[in-house]
């Protein structure tokens, strides 16, 4: 798998790391129910089909917000994560 890096151009999907679910809500803060934190850490879907996640690229330190299918694993493209919506 290929993936692209905003900073470098295509590389090869062994210089990134995956950092999870783009859409995933942020953690609960460290005084949160432990309800709270058992729902972050364990209550997750996992829709097949099109997805927004995390990746960082190791050589140069940018992470990107990539888009993919997780059946396929063909990727559709990538930006920034500081362009990130919010």
């Amino acid at each position: 798998m290929r993936l692209t890096c905003p900073a470098c151009g295509p590389r090869d999907r062994r210089e990134f790391t995956y950092q999870g679910n783009a859409a995933l809500a942020r953690r609960p803060a460290p005084a949160a129910p432990p309800e709270d934190w058992h729902s972050y850490l364990h209550l997750r879907d996992n829709p097949a089909g099109a997805s927004e996640e995390i990746w960082y690229h190791d050589p140069c330190g940018t992470f990107a917000i990539v888009t993919r299918d997780t059946l396929t694993h063909a990727v559709a493209g990538s930006i920034p994560a500081t362009e990130a919506r919010r």
